[in-house]
């Protein structure tokens, strides 16, 4: 089966489709050092460096001349849709953000271009809240009109064996019915740590970085977290954040006000949960940060996205966490990959 990806980034989401039998056919992005990744890590695939407003038939006439394209898939950039924009209302959100409307209004152009047996959009978990529901709406409204059946839910990639917790919003169209999402196959543990019906635990930091935290790379090396506030981040537990270190939480020196922060400041790991969401910016002081309290290497960063050790990032340090931190991790991608698979060989055989 072939796929025809938008918003490519580095290839996460291309990835696990790629692992659960897609062949990713046509892949395009604007960004220069994520068109240099793609290829990297997908040399077969024709890769096109544009802004989804400038795809058009004549870069998509090889897929198109070859016949049905089986699947689109695609994750609009999500700053129009992000929580952080509650924090901004001089930004505008959803459809009135430039960038919400191109991107969105790009998809919607290529899924009408194309007319995919079946399609996948993914962005994050307020692309659904009350405030965008124009988004989401035009998006449905649009599939319908062309004939598919949607699904869309909110999905958690630590469920399906990412060491992560990672809320994104996904929705499924189909021209011959509706496709199941896949059912998780791991469960938050209960408060004695047992698993729940039969699922093993959610993975956890610990499990994918013990190897790679070890005495002969223990030097910082550029990774000092905290800045000014390094010496308080030593002092919250693993597993933490700054609101240890307010008087509601009964520290005896309180430093800081009771959720006036970002949630994410000071955020330290444990190696006995599954990370936080792994954000698109580096910094000194927004965790989450390794319980060693530093910030977490891009080594780290690619195995608590479940990338490969060996994927290939373009550009400076920053850059290549930016990618990685905008990524659909790939097991999950995988888990909806051989779910969409499942259901267009389903309907083949009828």
């Amino acid at each position: 089966m072939n796929c025809v990806s938008l918003f490519s980034g580095c290839g996460g989401l291309d990835l696990g489709l790629r692992d659960a039998g897609f062949d990713i056919v046509f892949a395009t992005d604007n960004n220069p050092l994520c068109a240099e990744s793609h290829k990297v890590n997908f040399p077969e695939t024709n890769f096109v460096l544009a802004p989804i407003e400038d795809v058009d038939e004549e870069h998509l006439a090889a897929v198109l001349a070859a016949g049905t394209v089986d699947l689109l898939a695609g994750g609009p950039p999500c700053p129009p849709y992000s929580k952080s924009r509650f924090y901004r209302p001089e930004k505008p959100r959803a459809l009135d953000d430039p960038v919400g409307d191109a991107t969105l209004t790009g998809y919607l152009k290529v899924l009408r271009m194309v007319q995919p047996r079946a399609f996948l959009l993914e962005n994050v978990a307020g692309f659904a809240y009350g405030v965008h529901r124009q988004a989401l709406d035009l998006l449905l409204k649009t599939a319908a009109s062309l004939g598919y059946e949607c699904v869309h839910s909110r999905m958690n990639a630590a469920d399906y064996g990412v060491p992560q917790i990672r809320e994104r919003y996904f929705v499924i169209g189909c021209r011959q019915g509706a496709i199941d999402f896949p059912k998780p196959t791991h469960a938050k543990p209960t408060v004695d740590a047992l698993p729940i019906d039969g699922f093993p635990p959610w993975r956890t930091a610990g499990d994918v970085l013990a190897d790679l935290d070890t005495e002969e790379n223990a030097d910082d090396g550029g990774h000092f977290a905290g800045g000014q506030y390094h010496d308080l981040l030593c002092e919250i537990p693993p597993g933490d954040n700054y609101l240890y270190l307010t008087a509601k939480r009964g520290h005896p020196d309180p430093k800081f006000e009771w959720r006036k922060r970002y949630w994410s400041f000071l955020l330290k790991l444990s190696p006995d949960l599954p990370s936080w969401t792994i954000q698109a910016r580096r910094s000194n002081n927004m965790g989450p940060f390794h319980w060693r309290n530093r910030i977490l290497r891009i080594e780290e960063v690619k195995r608590l996205q479940t990338f490969p050790d060996d994927w290939y990032l373009a550009g400076r340090l920053e850059e290549q966490w930016r990618q990685v931190g905008n990524a659909v991790p790939p097991l999950l991608a995988e888990a909806l990959g051989s779910s969409l698979r499942s259901g267009l060989l389903a309907d083949s055989r009828t």
